[in-house]
């Protein structure tokens, strides 16, 4: 007897929209971003990154190197004129709202500005209805000067990350930003070297093509601290392709839009010779939160430590286990992991697991998250073995 499977409406747009997607994937796509989001399908992509315009205004002003008078090259070019704030204000409700409607609810939506729109980005980001985690500072560490010496260089740019709504779920790589910064939490203030050199896409004429391009350190960063492998990026403003570059190097798919001939031919000749890399060296691993929680009392009922053992900080503290899981200290009294370590350093609030290390009887030391994760991954194998 022949079964059949009858697929119900939901199925059939459900398929539909993944046919429709096949057709955008790893592209770079020549026209209009408003025009060519329109026909994405609904919570369908992962991720935005969106370097618009920045409407700098600059006008007709010619801007001189002090040292030897020679014309500094500027944004003028016709992609970045808008008649009037209240246009581009416009213009910019109208992408972001297409951005929300095909981002997945857990999305993430990253901007990127200088203060000549930030400010108005972040503005009608809220207005529509955005949740903002972060924004972070983008420090140039080789900064263009400000030629006529009449203001402050400019030597930062403004990211804002968001989520489509306050509930979203969205993916936070803390581990993997700890790696990349050291073994530290990774601030929001990012020092890295604006794009020049051979990493400039060049035109016909030699020349740097794309006035606004932005370092590969940039985007991978930002890739690897809000998206998975195999999570799908837009960048509606794709330029030279960066956005789209980074994300097939780190196993990301990427839709890129531009509505410039030349910058799409570009881009394209560029993430063609790209090639993705190993990422087991960066190891993006789930966060904490999502790991099984282990209590330090159970380390004590585990065997891997004892009562009475010693406890000793980076700086040489010490301290005592007590048969009740917490920590004695001669001058700071008896208190849990947490709070003992952040009494030593005068802090509010201070994570233990990352603090202590257990002395073991021939002298040596072992970090005691070290002997959470060898309990957790116990347990872990028991759990996938019940």
């Amino acid at each position: 007897m022949i079964k059949l499977r009858l697929w119900g409406n939901s199925e059939i747009k459900s398929e539909r929209e993944k046919i429709v997607m096949q057709k955008y994937l790893n592209q770079i796509l020549c026209g209009d971003c408003i025009e060519i989001m329109r026909k994405i399908p609904d919570a369908s992509v992962d991720a935005v990154f969106a370097d618009s315009p920045y409407n700098l205004q600059l006008g007709e002003k010619t801007l001189y190197r002090p040292e030897d008078q020679t014309a500094a090259r500027a944004v003028r070019d016709e992609w970045d004129a808008f008649a009037s704030p209240a246009e581009y204000d416009e213009f910019t409700r109208q992408w972001m709202a297409e951005c929300k409607r095909i981002l997945k609810p857990d999305g993430a939506m990253w901007v990127i500005g200088s203060y000549h729109n930030i400010f108005r980005v972040g503005a009608i980001l809220q207005d529509m209805g955005f949740w903002v985690l972060n924004d972070i500072v983008w420090v140039k560490t080789n900064p263009m000067p400000n030629f006529r010496g009449t203001r402050f260089t400019n030597a930062h740019e403004t990211l804002i990350w968001a989520t489509p709504t306050k509930t979203g779920k969205y993916t936070f790589n803390y581990e993997t930003m700890k790696k990349l910064n050291g073994g530290k939490q990774m601030r929001s203030d990012w020092d890295i070297n604006i794009c020049l050199g051979e990493e400039r896409v060049k035109g016909k004429d030699g020349k740097s093509l794309h006035n606004t391009q932005k370092p590969m350190d940039l985007l991978r960063r930002v890739i690897l601290a809000s998206t998975k492998p195999g999570d799908v990026i837009l960048d509606p403003f794709v330029g030279s392709g960066t956005t789209a570059a980074a994300a097939k190097e780190l196993g990301r798919q990427f839709i890129g839009i531009d509505r410039d001939e030349t910058y799409v031919s570009a881009a394209r000749e560029r993430v063609e010779n790209i090639k993705p890399i190993d990422l087991s060296d960066i190891e993006v691993t789930a966060p904490k939160r999502d790991a099984i929680k282990i209590a330090f009392r159970e380390l004590i009922d585990a065997g891997l430590l004892y009562v009475g053992q010693t406890l000793v900080s980076p700086r040489g503290e010490r301290v005592m286990i007590t048969h009740d899981g917490q920590l004695l200290h001669t001058l700071y009294g008896k208190a849990s992991i947490h709070v003992m370590a952040a009494r030593i350093q005068h802090s509010v609030s201070f994570n233990g697991w990352d603090y202590w290390s257990a002395e073991k009887r021939d002298g040596s030391l072992v970090a005691i998250d070290e002997l959470r994760k060898y309990l957790r991954d116990i347990k872990s194998n028991m759990k996938k073995a019940a």
